[in-house]
């Protein structure tokens, strides 16, 4: 039986929506041409290579623990803590549907939803962060179990894809896609 409490969008996932506009949108004159990953010479600033290099571990530290964060909101299920992880203007797609923002996919997807799960917990999540100057991508996969009020309980396997724009308050996911599908024993 397909229930609609498919939290493995909800689980993670950004994937390609709004993100061309607002990645035009962006002043990127301070990007180097020469690096991709790198959108600064922090060198011409005084910082040496290994300053740099640490600097950037830090920010896709900062991408990794937003999305770390908004696992732990859906498992203490805050509504409130994961609402701050994401950009006004995100989007959110879950097991090939477009949820629209994320304000809107919790007011009608995620949030009736919330009220109805008992337990939700993750099993043997993986996280890899890129950063490419303003922006970064993550990769997730990771099990779930979700328990609910009425008895029912939902095992899945899930894989997430976002994708993070950095400004002046930080790391914000603009796009979030999931997908999930009942375990195989593969």
């Amino acid at each position: 039986m397909r229930t609609r409490l498919s939290l493995s969008a909800v689980a993670l996932a950004l994937a390609a929506g709004g993100t061309p506009a607002l990645a035009q949108s962006m002043d990127h004159s301070a990007h180097s041409e020469h690096s991709v990953s790198t959108p600064m010479d922090h060198t011409e600033q005084g910082m040496n290579h290994a300053e740099h290099m640490a600097a950037m571990n830090d920010d896709v530290a900062g991408a990794e623990a937003v999305l770390t964060s908004y696992r732990d909101a859906l498992t203490s299920r805050d509504a409130e803590a994961m609402a701050a992880l994401f950009a006004e203007e995100s989007f959110v797609y879950e097991n090939g549907k477009a949820e629209g923002s994320f304000t809107h996919y919790m007011e009608h997807h995620l949030g009736p939803e919330l009220d109805a799960i008992t337990s939700f917990t993750f099993g043997e999540p993986t996280l890899a962060v890129t950063r490419m100057g303003h922006m970064a991508y993550g990769r997730e996969t990771y099990t779930y179990r979700i328990e609910l009020a009425d008895g029912r309980v939902i095992d899945r396997e899930g894989v997430a894809t976002s994708v993070l724009a950095h400004d002046a308050d930080g790391w914000k996911i603009v796009l979030y896609h999931s997908s999930s599908r009942a375990p195989r024993n593969n």
